[in-house]
Order: C-alpha cells, then structure tokens, then sequence
C-alpha cells in the first residue's frame, strides 16, 4: 500500500488536502480519481489541470511512490514576465526605486 497526499488550492491561502492510502503501482490519475476533491469541487474540471509530484510537472499516467504529494496546479493568472516588466515600467527611471539606493562603486542597473 502506498501512502499519497492530493492537494489542490481553489484560491489564494485555502487548500484542499487529503492523504489516501492505495494498492502499489498506482497513477497520478488513480489518485485524484479515489479522492474526495470532485465531490468537494463539483464544478471543477481537474483533467484539464496541470499534475505534479512535489512541484515537478508529470503525466496523468506517471506511477506513485509511497509518500508522494500529488498536486494539481491552476494556470497562472499572470505571466511572470509581464508581470516584471509592468512593475518594472511602474518604478520609474533607473535612479528610482530598486536602482536608488546603489553601493558607492557598483554598477548601474543593479
């Protein structure tokens, strides 16, 4: 018997978490499939997330280890990268905000 945590977070500070107990040999899929997260989250559609162990993306098919924490991931809200150059963009020149206070001799920009 192998020993698995589901986890998934709806929202930002609220998760939802439940350690199963299954036959060895199971999938990520089996997993999420033996928990209670559709029942608690009928209108979820959690095919269509993106599966992890550990915070390393897998395969709905990838086999369990005993211990595994298998988390279900939204997609981001923002792209990262956006999200830098906006408030990069926001700061101001570059003798303003993260650049104003410069080490005596260090170079510009950082």
């Amino acid at each position: 018997m192998l020993r698995v945590t589901v986890a998934y977070s709806p929202a930002p500070r609220e998760v939802f978490e439940e350690t199963l107990s299954l036959a060895a040999g199971s999938t990520v899929q089996d997993a999420v499939a033996s928990s209670t997260l559709a029942q608690t989250f009928a209108q979820l559609d959690w095919q269509a997330l993106t599966p992890g162990i550990w915070g390393r993306a897998v395969a709905w098919d990838e086999v369990l280890a005993d211990l595994d924490r298998v988390e279900l991931c939204r997609p981001l809200a923002v792209d990262p990268k956006v999200a830098r150059r906006e408030r990069f963009r926001q700061q101001g020149a570059r003798g303003t905000g993260l650049f104003a206070n410069r080490r005596k001799g260090g170079k510009a920009g950082y």
